[in-house]
């Protein structure tokens, strides 16, 4: 239970727990052939984001410097707590509950003439955000992450807290 409590144990779940959150991301993407549509590739960057700064509190915490991990852990926690809510938005347009978004479905360029745009049509995957390609348990993956940026959350906030009391130790 002490372990529990330790802002380095908490901080290395985050970290561990993120990766492999985003290591499923891009293995359903490589391996299983899902290919996401733009807000899916949004709800990455917190990810890319919070990790680095995870790793950057972690290493603070190890020089006894807990007032700034606290601040980086706050950071990590505001980062996941933002990929919760695209989660949760993208997740709520594909069960119909407000609108999505309307530039969604990807990224095309123009073509120059007729012939470029018979070629193009057969080489364009357009991917809605507002229909989700998978889904366990109800959750579609942006469902899911938004559960996991959201346990992430409060695991760095939890982490926070006992960094921020580790701080005159």
């Amino acid at each position: 239970m002490r372990m529990l409590k330790s802002p380095q144990a908490l901080a290395t779940v985050v970290l561990l727990a993120g990766l492999a959150v985003i290591a499923t991301a891009w293995g359903f993407q490589i391996i299983g052939g899902y290919v996401p549509c733009e807000l899916c590739l949004e709800q990455r960057v917190p990810y890319y984001t919070a990790l680095p700064l995870t790793i950057f509190a972690l290493l603070l915490m190890a020089r006894q410097r807990f007032v700034l991990s606290t601040g980086l852990m706050l950071m990590v926690a505001a980062v996941f707590a933002y990929g919760a809510g695209l989660g949760v938005y993208q997740a709520g347009a594909e069960w119909g509950f407000w609108l999505g978004p309307t530039d969604c479905g990807g990224n095309v360029t123009a073509p120059s003439d007729a012939k470029d745009l018979i070629g193009a049509l057969g080489k364009v995957r357009l991917v809605s955000c507002t229909e989700a390609s998978w889904r366990m348990f109800g959750l579609s993956f942006a469902g899911w992450n938004a559960v996991a940026s959201a346990g992430l959350a409060v695991l760095a906030l939890a982490c926070a807290f006992f960094s921020y009391r580790r701080r005159g130790s």
